[in-house]
């Protein structure tokens, strides 16, 4: 895959590249990505050959120039073939937006995306901070910057494939001496900083994602400091962008569970030929489940790329475009659950088995982690402390 333009025809038949990848590699390898809890380095590696790694960059520095919606429906795409692999290019995606969304106006950065581009560069976060207790808008550790150097070290709890990222994205006090909420988004190279392990990743589910802790020491030069302040990026950019990728991604697991269902009811068709199975009739609840949360995420996505394209920020700080991202991470996380369960029991027994050509225990042990990503409860708490003092127009 060469240049690629964001015109319908070719989103179409960008999409159709993306399944046959999914089909020949992701699928091929997701039940030993998830088995051995590795990084599904065949599934990024093929990603990066489609070059879907600069899908979000625009095209004046050599990437595909897609907005959200289409980014969203890759996701969900890839998210049918193996959630870890999914996982992780949502991840990605989110900290090529910031840089997209925040930094054009430094030289570096420009110069960054355009070697993004050429060579499929993979970026992580490291967002959350030990002592913290999950708060993004809050920081401990502080990058230091003398003459046009930079030093920072933290202690991260969680970098999401950080053994195997190009670079990484990291928020910080600005300075020493700065409140704990002035915070700013640095970027780290590999090469340029040092990583020590403070936990592993064997979780349920989502495992190739290999998301372990690390206290990250770093130095390099000033200008990788991302020029807008991180409480603008986390509100604008990261915060709605992440919500609707990962509501995406799950519904792409989601849709695949469903599919596994429809492929168990036929198969019972056929042995009683001219019958409906009496489990049709859950298939068809569950198709109604689907294809809210599918286009719950769609509408959210057309609204934040139409917010985008008025360039008015501000409206991203509003309460009600808050309390509608959350309330999305709020019901996607649920709903995926909700489908995928409905999906085993359609199944039954062939579901839950893990040698079985109809399983689905991998779908159900990934569902689990939606809502712990960034956890729901918290979500609910900031919901309610927005909702007592909104009122919507």
């Amino acid at each position: 895959m060469s240049t690629r333009c964001s015109t319908e025809v070719d989103f179409d038949e960008l999409l159709k590249e993306v399944h046959a990848l999914g089909k020949s590699v992701l699928r091929e390898h997701a039940a030993d990505v998830d088995k051995e809890a590795r990084f599904p380095r065949e599934s990024i590696n093929a990603m990066r050959e489609a070059r879907l790694l600069s899908a979000y960059v625009p095209e004046e520095y050599g990437g595909m120039g897609l907005n959200l919606v289409q980014v969203a429906k890759i996701c969900e795409t890839l998210g049918q073939y193996c959630g870890s692999s999914a996982m992780i290019y949502a991840m990605h995606k989110i900290q090529v937006a910031c840089v997209v969304h925040h930094a054009q106006q430094s030289e570096f950065f420009c110069d960054y995306l355009r070697q993004l581009a050429e060579e499929q560069r993979l970026m992580a976060s490291a967002t959350t901070e030990i002592g913290t207790g999950g708060d993004l808008r809050s920081s401990i550790c502080a990058v230091e910057v003398l003459g046009d150097q930079f030093k920072l070290t933290k202690k991260a709890p969680v970098i999401s494939y950080g053994d195997f990222a190009d670079e990484i994205l990291v928020t910080c006090r600005s300075a020493p001496n700065a409140p704990a909420n002035e915070q700013v988004h640095v970027m780290v190279r590999k090469g340029e900083y040092t990583a020590v392990p403070l936990s592993t990743w064997d979780t349920m589910g989502f495992r190739g994602t290999c998301s372990s802790g690390f206290e990250l020491t770093a130095t390099g030069s000033a200008e990788q400091i991302l020029p807008q302040p991180f409480n603008e990026i986390l509100g604008q950019t990261m915060h709605p962008y992440s919500h609707i990728v990962w509501g995406a991604l799950w519904s792409g697991i989601a849709m695949d569970a469903v599919n596994q269902a429809r492929a168990f009811v036929r198969a019972e068709a056929r042995k009683t030929p001219g019958e409906t199975p009496i489990s049709a009739i859950r298939l068809g609840e569950v198709d109604q489940v689907l294809q809210v949360m599918r286009n719950n995420v769609t509408s959210m996505a057309r609204e934040y790329d139409e917010l985008r394209s008025r360039d008015c920020p501000g409206v991203f700080e509003e309460f009600g475009f808050s309390i509608r991202t959350n309330n999305l991470k709020l019901s996607t996380s649920q709903q995926f659950v909700d489908i995928v369960g409905r999906a085993m029991l359609i199944c039954g027994i062939s579901g839950y088995r893990n040698d079985s050509k109809f399983s689905i225990a991998r779908h159900l042990r990934d569902a689990y982690g939606a809502a712990l990503m960034v956890n729901n409860d918290r979500i609910l708490k900031l919901n309610a402390t927005m909702l007592m003092v909104h009122k919507e127009g």
